[in-house]
């Protein structure tokens, strides 16, 4: 995270480092977890075993460690737990008001109206593991593996760390998948969209090796050309994939996330990592009479109210016919929040701050180095003789 004059007017960037976030990125996964409830608290839906793939440099496993681990709530949870000890505040004044002075004040105790200090919920039996090439800083509560996802090896020693106690036929499959990497952009958008596929459909290889079924996986995709294929692929896989764009993603990027749930194995097959790609058909297809006996269209009313649209046959038949499928696509984060975007006016008196965490070993280093010991960009300059003039 750098100092520059847009950055400091980036209101996630000033953010990341207020909140004491590695990264503006963080926000992309609250923002996430507020429209898929990816971090659950009930069943058969609860997240305790989760793997970050491509973490460095930290700020996604930042925040399981501070949601999973030590049981804070951010963005929509954190402002529906303040509802709820608001509703609790005001039963207890209605049974204060009736004279009902049995057990008031252990229910006293239970309600915590400290807006600044909220109850914190740690979770039992979590276990974080976090993946990337590059090294990370340490973090409380999170296994990290310095590995490359795209090498099979990775796959052994993922879950080793996951069960390093357990023999293979008793590993623990994990709830919650999620990958942020992404490849240095050339600028070549064909090319950039093209190494970002192989990189999420490596980062899917290993989650199908580690994820329970009713799982789930998030992960970044660049949108172009055919990218329809890969959400058909994934429907094989999953039963409901969604496109997301939250907030704090720049409008301006083509970068989005594929959140897929529900994950439903294909029986007889393993992926492999040397063929990324060859995700199966299912053996048997539906026919045209079982297509038309599937609804036109379904509505679902989720537990925050939102309505859900789906249409079984005309998805069913799009992939009976060609293997290509459109996600639906959401934008994810309230409309009152920042607009990623955006510039805004610095506020008076403020003081940038440093970096939360700063890079342990950035890819530009060497080139700072090549560039200090041959007299700087715009610095000396050497004559053929090889002496500075």
């Amino acid at each position: 995270m750098g100092k520059s004059s847009k950055d400091k007017r980036d209101a996630y960037y000033r953010l990341a480092k207020e909140q004491n976030w590695r990264a503006r990125s963080a926000f992309k996964l609250i923002q996430l977890d507020e429209q898929f409830d990816l971090f659950s608290f009930q069943e058969p839906h609860k997240c305790t075993r989760v793997v970050d793939l491509c973490a460095a440099p930290g700020s996604w496993s930042q925040v399981l460690s501070r949601v999973l681990i030590k049981g804070e709530s951010f963005g929509r949870r954190a402002w529906m737990e303040k509802m709820q000890r608001l509703v609790d505040e005001v039963k207890l004044a209605e049974k204060m008001e009736r004279n009902e002075d049995a057990e008031l004040s252990e229910e006293m105790s239970k309600i915590n109206l400290d807006e600044e200090k909220p109850t914190l919920q740690p979770r039992p039996n979590v276990k974080i593991v976090a993946i990337d090439l590059q090294p990370m800083a340490p973090l409380e509560g999170i296994i990290q593996l310095q590995a490359d996802i795209t090498h099979p090896s990775t796959v052994g020693r993922m879950l080793s760390a996951l069960n390093p106690e357990k023999s293979e036929a008793d590993y623990d499959l994990v709830d919650l998948v999620i990958s942020d990497g992404a490849p240095d952009v050339t600028g070549l958008h064909d090319l950039d969209i093209h190494i970002q596929s192989q990189l999420l459909y490596s980062a899917l290889t290993l989650a199908i090796r580690v994820l329970r079924p009713g799982g789930k996986f998030v992960a970044k995709i660049f949108r172009g050309k055919d990218v329809d294929l890969i959400y058909a692929q994934l429907k094989l896989l999953f039963r409901r994939v969604h496109i997301a764009k939250p907030r704090s993603s720049r409008a301006s990027s083509i970068e989005a996330f594929v959140v897929c749930e529900d994950y439903t194995p294909i029986e007889g097959w393993t992926p492999d990592l040397g063929r990324p790609v060859d995700v199966p058909r299912p053996a048997t297809t539906m026919t045209e009479e079982e297509i038309e006996a599937l609804p036109e269209q379904t509505r679902t009313v989720r537990e925050d109210g939102t309505v859900e649209l789906t249409f079984p046959r005309r998805e069913a038949r799009k992939l009976h016919k060609d293997n290509r499928w459109i996600a639906p696509f959401l934008a994810c984060g309230d409309l009152d929040a920042y607009d990623a975007d955006a510039t805004y006016k610095l506020p008076e008196g403020h003081v940038s701050l440093d970096p939360v965490q700063p890079p342990t070993a950035p890819p530009y280093k060497e080139a700072i180095e090549k560039r200090r010991t041959e007299g700087g960009m715009y610095g000396k300059t050497k004559n053929r003789e090889g002496t500075p003039s």
